[in-house]
């Protein structure tokens, strides 16, 4: 929706080739696209961020609050930034204006098709509330001392954020939003930090607090100790995957973010079903050989994959990032038949568990699919010490 019907009439012929995939409305004001919420259902609400009466941040917020499983697109330009900052926490992209068609087509389908990732509308709806996920205490406290410090580094602060999965999940969601109209997709956090400066990552984690910390009373310190190493180490091991594979940069990046981010999913459900998840951590020895995921499915009707994957897409993240999060455990679930950072994640998630020792129930490599990516390099080459990244990263 736009308050500018010239403008308004214009997105409704860029989209008119769409109207027999997509079922769209369109509204002047958001008084008028609330009404229209009222009578049927929508997927997804894209507005303007500076409108009369009601900006988009307000008509966003109402969206958030009374409809949660509907997906939240904002559209905002360099002269409405104070604005779009405080718009963060309720919307879920942004895309900058003037915006083209293709963007603008593009977003949408992903976000479609993202959504058929999740069949309950009640899961939806509690993941699609989520604004961020939480961090590690230590982690955390260390984030905001760093940025409160007289002599704060961007170097520091970009490292402290690539050892956390929740606080590199949030800063790559912001930094890859076309708002910031960046010439490609940035995999790095460090990288990110650097972009967006320091008065930016300031206002964002001291004013608009994009980082939350977890409450001890959620998930006991032990698991997300080990929650924090296990994805730190995979993602070290899938990026060398990656490079003995002499993938290029750009799928060797994403390799690593997608090893970090591989298990973002338990973070996602431990915050939307914090008793039953803790009580699953519980019951862990008694799995009879079940898998982790196997007894999430029978619990929650859905795995931390499924559930990562789902967040991750909504805040538009590479897709290879999300199709590895998604197939972690089943690669061959993919459509794609050759080495993509998914091939690089589903092997160091399972070398990473067996030299850790923590999950007995981890399935074995299925090495008909290894064989089917026709990897240059031997399996044995994978059991390097160099795959499991530096030991000491098991101090964080």
């Amino acid at each position: 929706m736009d308050d500018e019907p010239r403008i308004l009439k214009g997105l409704e012929r860029m989209l008119r080739p769409m109207r027999h995939v997509w079922t769209m409305s369109f509204a002047e004001s958001g008084p008028e696209a609330l009404d229209l919420l009222k009578g049927m259902h929508f997927d997804l609400v894209v507005t303007d961020i500076r409108m009369p009466v009601m900006n988009g941040l307000q008509l966003l917020s109402e969206v958030k609050r009374l409809y949660p499983d509907i997906v939240r697109i904002i559209l905002s330009g360099e002269s409405d930034r104070e604005l779009t900052m405080k718009a963060i926490n309720v919307s879920h992209q942004f895309l900058s204006k003037p915006c083209n068609t293709e963007t603008l087509k593009s977003a949408i389908s992903r976000t479609g098709a993202i959504s058929d990732m999740l069949q309950s509308d009640s899961l939806k709806s509690l993941i699609s509330g989520l604004d961020s996920l939480p961090s590690l205490p230590a982690l955390y406290i260390e984030i905001m001392q760093e940025l409160q410090s007289n002599d704060s580094s961007l170097r520091k602060v970009g490292e402290i954020i690539s050892r956390d999965v929740a606080m590199t999940a949030k800063i790559l969601q912001l930094v890859n939003s076309s708002y910031f109209c960046l010439p490609r997709h940035i995999a790095s956090p460090g990288q990110a930090v650097l972009l967006l400066g320091m008065d930016t990552v300031k206002s964002l984690v001291l004013s608009i607090q994009v980082f939350s910390r977890f409450s001890r009373k959620v998930l006991p310190k032990d698991y997300l100790v080990q929650l924090w190493n296990h994805s730190m180490m995979t993602g070290q091991g899938s990026k060398t995957i990656a490079r003995q594979e002499h993938q290029g940069q750009t799928v060797i990046d994403h390799s690593f973010m997608a090893g970090l981010l591989h298990d973002s999913g338990k973070l996602v459900m431990a915050s939307c079903f914090t008793d039953q998840y803790r009580e699953l951590l519980r019951s862990a020895p008694e799995n009879n050989g079940r898998s982790f995921a196997d007894r999430e499915k029978n619990i929650f009707g859905v795995t931390h994959a499924e559930a990562g994957a789902y967040l991750m897409g909504l805040w538009g993240l590479p897709y290879p990032i999300i199709e590895a999060i998604a197939y972690h455990h089943s690669p061959v679930r993919s459509m794609t038949n050759e080495f993509t950072p998914l091939t690089s994640v589903y092997i160091a998630n399972i070398l990473e568990h067996e030299a850790s020792g923590q999950d007995k129930s981890t399935p074995a490599i299925d090495y008909e699919y290894i064989s089917s990516m026709n990897l240059k390099t031997d399996m044995q080459a994978f059991n390097s010490p160099e795959l499991h990244g530096a030991k000491e990263m098991r101090a964080i």
